[in-house]
Parts: structure tokens; C-alpha cells; sequence
């Protein structure tokens, strides 16, 4: 999922464009981006769409992000997606593992309810402090979650944190990513909202690959080519790769644990890293 690229679900206009274009994760947005008096009419019109046999015959993931548990939309949000062919349901405004199991348990009873033939997974979003702090217990709080998603608005935004300081940026990155990776689900990285300034989001971007995050958010269509580009193997880095594949398949055949590749010191971690990356090559995404 290199790249996931917002939706209005109030703009059913754009959905068919959206889904024609080159995002990997197409996320349906019933909660910023709908005004309250619109909601109904945007939460009926992103079933339909993701109901039907056109998202049904792509090969993008579907995401949806519905409004807070807290909301009076979240229960009607949740019987509205738990079919057709959503794959993840981003939750925001989480703040505990609790707060995650109590969604569950709304979810599973929409599911039986739909007689749903998939269950869907969970996408929580980290964008308050506190949610920062619990982050590894939030991701470990049920099966269903398969990733974290970072909202620096959010987060930096009441705090007067400085947005675009790369330094602060770097900080909670790094501690999402660990976060995610003791519960062993992906990070992905949230928006980054100066549809202009493509050095900027390129920047941003490469920073969270180099943490390990597994895509971008994207709030305009002319950011998905920055992600897909950000978070691609290059050529030299699926060489290497297989460097370090075929160097494992000949210590393994001298019964070696560790050795060496590129003048560098190579053991298991680094193998299996070089074996992400090809198979991620591989996929194209």
C-alpha cells in the first residue's frame, strides 16, 4: 500500500476517477471531509459504490473511514460498511485497547447482522497524545487490527507543534513505527495537506520509508505518483537484495550463520529484510 489516497464520501463524482487512477488503497472518507448535515447521503452513497461490481473487480485496496465511536453516526457508519467489498475500516479518535475492543464488538454484530462473507480489519488512527502513549497496546488490543495510521494534524495542531518541522515529524514516526512493529502490524504514514509542495511531501515521504512505513496518505490525486515513486525498490536496492539472497543460499549450503556482502556483515535481520523488498518488488507495491 504505497500509496492511499482520500476520498470525500460526500463527492460520489469522483469516485469512479479515483478508483481509474493509480492509488494502491483507495480510503472513502465519511468523517473530516463530510459535513454533518451530509452525512447520511455520503455514507450511502460510499456503500453503494463499494457494494458494486466495479470496486468488487479491482484490485485496490478499499478502506473506509468512518466517524469516532463517540459520534452519533459511528453505529449507523458501521452497518453501512461491514459489506461489499471494504477490506479496512479506519477508525479514528482511539485512544485506548479498550476503545478498540468496544468497536469490535459493534462491528461483529454488524457483520452477523450483514451476514458480511469477510470480516473486515481495522486501520487506528494515532492522533492525540494519549493515543501516542498507548499506541503498542492499542495495536495489540485485537486480531482485527492490522495497522496504525499516523494524523499529524490532529496531534500537532491544539498543541501548537510546528507541523512541517521535520525533526518533531521524525519523533512521533519513529514512535508509531515501533509501536506498530511490537504488535507486528504495518505503519502507515497520514497526509501531508500542501498539495503544492511536492519537495515537501517527497521528503516526508522518504523519511517514513526509511522507518519502515508501509505507504502515504494522499490528499490530492497529483500526490499518488510522489508516494508510489517514495515507497518503489529502486533498481540498485532489488540488486542488492539478491546480492544478500544468493550470499544466504551459499552460507546456508557451508552451514553459516553469518556473512559477508558488499564488504558488510549480513545475518538473519538483514536477510529478511532483503526478502521483503524483493517480494514487495515483486507485487509492484
Amino acid at each position: 500500500m504505497r500509496s492511499k489516497l482520500f476520498v470525500p464520501g460526500a463527492r460520489p463524482e469522483l469516485f469512479d476517477k479515483a478508483l481509474a487512477g493509480d492509488a494502491d488503497a483507495l480510503s472513502f472518507d465519511l468523517e473530516d471531509a463530510v459535513l454533518a448535515a451530509r452525512k447520511d447521503d455520503a455514507r450511502q452513497a460510499v456503500a453503494g459504490f463499494l457494494a458494486g461490481e466495479a470496486a468488487g473487480r479491482s484490485d485496490k485496496t478499499m478502506i473506509v473511514r468512518i466517524n469516532a465511536p463517540d459520534s452519533p453516526w459511528f453505529a449507523q457508519d458501521i452497518a453501512a460498511v461491514t459489506r461489499g467489498h471494504v477490506a479496512l475500516v479506519n477508525l479514528p479518535k482511539i485512544e485506548s485497547a479498550a476503545a478498540v475492543r468496544d468497536a469490535v464488538q459493534v462491528i461483529e454484530a454488524a457483520e452477523r447482522d450483514n451476514r458480511a462473507g469477510r470480516p473486515v480489519r481495522l486501520l487506528v488512527n494515532i492522533e492525540t497524545p494519549r493515543a501516542l502513549a498507548a499506541a503498542a497496546d492499542i495495536a495489540a488490543a485485537h486480531p482485527r487490527v492490522a495497522g496504525l495510521q499516523l494524523g499529524l494534524g490532529d496531534l500537532f495542531g491544539p498543541l501548537g507543534v510546528e507541523r512541517y518541522d521535520a525533526a518533531n515529524v521524525h519523533a512521533v514516526m519513529f514512535a508509531l513505527r515501533m509501536a506498530a512493529a511490537q504488535a507486528g502490524v504495518f505503519a502507515v504514514d497520514g497526509a501531508f495537506p500542501a498539495i503544492d509542495d511536492a519537495d515537501g511531501y517527497r521528503a516526508e515521504a522518504a523519511m517514513a520509508r526509511r522507518l519502515g512505513f508501509v505507504g502515504k496518505s494522499c490528499v490530492h490525486p497529483r500526490q499518488v505518483a510522489l508516494a508510489n515513486e517514495a515507497f518503489a525498490p529502486t533498481e540498485t536496492e532489488i540488486a542488492a537484495a539478491q546480492r544478500v539472497v544468493a550470499a544466504a543460499e551459499q552460507a546456508q549450503r557451508e552451514s553459516l550463520g553469518a556473512f559477508l556482502v558488499d564488504g558488510a556483515m549480513v545475518d538473519a535481520p538483514y536477510l529478511q529484510r532483503a526478502q521483503a523488498l524483493l517480494a514487495a518488488a515483486r507485487r509492484g507495491r
